[in-house]
């Protein structure tokens, strides 16, 4: 089964490493990453789709994706 991520987050070191710890755990990059202005912060986000293989599972909307 192949799970998805979209990561977001403010454009700091804190979002960097939100992304780094899921490549640590075999998360793999997917696509560019994105950047937008929230008008509503005043804040840069970035964005980062990543995916994951993963065997013997099935999958279930309860699935914490960030556990796996």
């Amino acid at each position: 089964m192949k799970l998805y991520r979209f990561l977001t987050g403010p454009d700091d070191s804190a979002f960097c490493h939100k992304v780094t710890a899921a490549l640590d755990k075999g998360w793999v990059l997917h696509g560019s990453p994105s950047y937008a202005f929230n008008a509503e912060t005043g804040v840069m986000q970035c964005g980062q789709a990543v995916v994951k293989e993963v065997e013997g599972r099935e999958y279930s909307p309860e699935m914490k994706l960030g556990e796996q």
